[in-house]
């Protein structure tokens, strides 16, 4: 039997399967390599090991996540364009739950690749909030608020954080609703001290 041509996509692939399907505990080595139909050291040649491989899954899923934020932004301004900001990023973590919690798995201090995913996130959410206004520090403070409020969300709702009984809808509806409020007061404020 001629073994699988492989590269590295194809083994970030697989391991994105598994982690979306049963979770990212479930990614294993051993576990991909026989998905793909190899032994483990195969893998070697397109990973450094099992870190190399969840930091990959981790630029993957903001990769995703930035690429459906930009497309969500587009054509909608003020407080439309937060809703449509939230939904993408929960549509992410529901699309994709595994890859998504990879994002937190491995870390990006010191990382300039991951690093410049993470910034490339906020920087999406930064030139969104144009509509609104906000200075540039202004801006770039509720473009981080922003990404922790959908994060923090989302990371809930995927991981079952949200246990009592009500519409998580009307929840996030809410959250938006807060966040906007709160982007409407630094304009005031900014009215005020002009």
């Amino acid at each position: 039997m001629p073994r699988a041509s492989l590269d590295t996509q194809r083994v970030i692939d697989e391991a994105a399967s598994i982690a979306d399907a049963e979770g990212l505990d479930a990614v294993t080595l051993t576990r991909v390599a026989d998905r793909l139909g190899v032994r483990q050291p195969a893998l070697y040649r397109h990973v450094e090991g099992y870190d190399d491989l969840l930091r990959s899954l981790g630029l993957r899923g903001r990769e995703m996540l930035a690429d459906r934020l930009s497309t969500a932004a587009q054509g909608v301004a003020g407080p439309d364009v937060v809703r449509a900001l939230g939904d993408a990023w929960r549509g992410v973590v529901r699309e994709a739950p595994g890859l998504y919690a990879a994002t937190d798995r491995y870390p990006c201090a010191g990382d300039a690749e991951l690093e410049d995913a993470v910034e490339e996130v906020v920087t999406i959410i930064f030139r969104s909030l144009g509509g609104f206004k906000l200075d540039e520090a202004q801006r770039i403070h509720v473009a981080r608020a922003l990404r922790s409020s959908f994060h923090g969300f989302a990371h809930l709702e995927s991981g079952d954080g949200h246990p009592h009984p009500h519409d998580l809808e009307e929840t996030f509806s809410n959250l938006v609703d807060l966040l906007v409020a709160g982007i409407r007061q630094l304009e005031s404020t900014a009215d005020t001290a002009a």
